[in-house]
């Protein structure tokens, strides 16, 4: 009885350790060596542990690149990767679509309520644009994001 489980945890630990190498890995990658390190990651067998890595990458960059001009050729270059995992390459949009309301390019109020449970908290955290947060007070999809947005308005207006 000992044997198999001593396997899975084995088998457990191991995928600790990988995700964690994984996580530093790409906290240190030169923005040159980035695409084939990704691109790598996604290979591992246990996709879903490889997809956890680079999404926590994705959004520890991309909140980083946000107002930057190296999002869109960072933004473009990790699409070209993620495109066959679903998730990640949503993830990546509704990042490019925060950036579009943040920096003042042009977005649709149907693409932030229709964006994601997550997007549409993060939004509500970081979106200076009063139209968005509006927005987001009336159509949120969950009373915590209507909720939240209509108080950073609020917020908003006290401090002008």
């Amino acid at each position: 009885m000992n044997g198999p489980h001593r396997a899975d945890d084995r088998s457990a630990e191991d995928e600790h350790r990988r995700f964690a190498r994984y996580l530093h890995e790409l906290a240190v990658v030169r923005d040159e060596d980035e695409a084939d390190l990704v691109t790598r990651i996604l290979r591992d067998s246990d996709t879903t542990m490889a997809q956890s890595a680079i999404v926590r990458h994705l959004d520890h960059h991309a909140a980083q690149l946000l107002t930057d001009e190296g999002f869109t050729a960072w933004a473009r270059a990790m699409a070209e990767i993620t495109t066959e995992r679903e998730f990640l390459a949503r993830r990546l949009r509704e990042w490019t679509l925060l950036r579009s309301i943040t920096v003042g390019e042009p977005w649709s109020s149907e693409e932030v309520t229709t964006g994601s449970d997550w997007f549409q908290r993060k939004a509500v955290e970081t979106l200076p644009s009063p139209a968005a947060l509006t927005l987001l007070a009336e159509a949120g999809r969950t009373r915590r994001v209507r909720a939240d947005a209509s108080r950073r308005l609020r917020q908003g207006h006290h401090s002008d």
